[in-house]
This record gives C-alpha cells, sequence and structure tokens, in this order.
C-alpha cells in the first residue's frame, strides 16, 4: 500500500450540484430555488424557527412546568482507583489537593468518591460526598473518612 492507490471509499464523494446550466440541466433558471420570495434573493438569512413574521411556536405556547436543574448540586466525581495512581501513602485528600493535581476541574459545588477500581494505601479522604463502596474500601486499605457539613446551594 502507498499513497497513490488511496481512495475514498465507493459512495464518500458526490458530484457536485452545478447550478445555472441552462434549462435541460434541471438546475438551470432559478437554480433550485423556486420562484421568487425571500429564500430565492441573493443575501439570504433566516434565522432557525422563524415563521415568516407569524408569532412563532415557541412564544405561541406557554411556559409551562418547573425544572430542577438550576437547584441540582453539581459534584466532581473521583474513583478509588484513581486516588490509589495520584496519591502517596499517608497523604491528606481533600478538593484543594485534588485540584492542584488537576483532577477536579472548572466549577462544582463539591466533591464525590466512589468506589470503582482498587485502594492499596491508607488515605485520609475530607470530602462532601462518599460512597458505601468508597467508604468500605478507604477503611479497609486502613485510610479514615472525615465526614464534613453536606453542600448547602
Amino acid at each position: 500500500m502507498n499513497l497513490s492507490t488511496l481512495a475514498p471509499r465507493p459512495g464518500a464523494k458526490h458530484r457536485v450540484k452545478r447550478l445555472g446550466c441552462g434549462e435541460s440541466s434541471g438546475h438551470g433558471k432559478t437554480s433550485g430555488k423556486g420562484h421568487k420570495g425571500q429564500k430565492s434573493r441573493a443575501g439570504t438569512n433566516v434565522r432557525h424557527g422563524f415563521e415568516g413574521g407569524q408569532m412563532p411556536i415557541y412564544r405561541r405556547l406557554p411556559k409551562k412546568g418547573f425544572n430542577n436543574i438550576d437547584f441540582a448540586i453539581r459534584y466532581a466525581v473521583i474513583n478509588v482507583s484513581t486516588l490509589n495512581e495520584r496519591f502517596e501513602d499517608g497523604a491528606e485528600v481533600n478538593e484543594a489537593a485534588l485540584r492542584a493535581l488537576k483532577l477536579v476541574k472548572g466549577a462544582h459545588d463539591g466533591v464525590k468518591i466512589l468506589g470503582n477500581g482498587e485502594l492499596k494505601k491508607k488515605l485520609t479522604v475530607n470530602v462532601n460526598k462518599v460512597s458505601a463502596s468508597a467508604r468500605e474500601k478507604i477503611e479497609k486499605a486502613g485510610g479514615e473518612v472525615v465526614d464534613p457539613a453536606p453542600v448547602a446551594k
């Protein structure tokens, strides 16, 4: 195989529609844009959802209901396997330490440790939430979980 034998897969390349090449081409005269109207003109720009000046559907329908997403608490999630890889034996795991190692980035309301993987190091974990399986693995490895106050938004 060499570069001169490479070709696109069958059906990946299409012939370009050649517009304005006479009436018998099927794309002559109006070039597939129909007769008159806003979209047949040059420089047309109709925004998404525009209904020609009619009151659009997203404004005709009433805004109903409640969405709890604004009040949801967003946790940065870390697995115990990651703690095992990135922390030394006897280290304290808190949000500041996780941010220093770039395991937590961006805006979060708290940190939660999940129990995926194995933990063989003795760690002191001081985060907002710890799953039951993660707590069991941390304590089995000789570490401890410090329970801080829960996150309030």
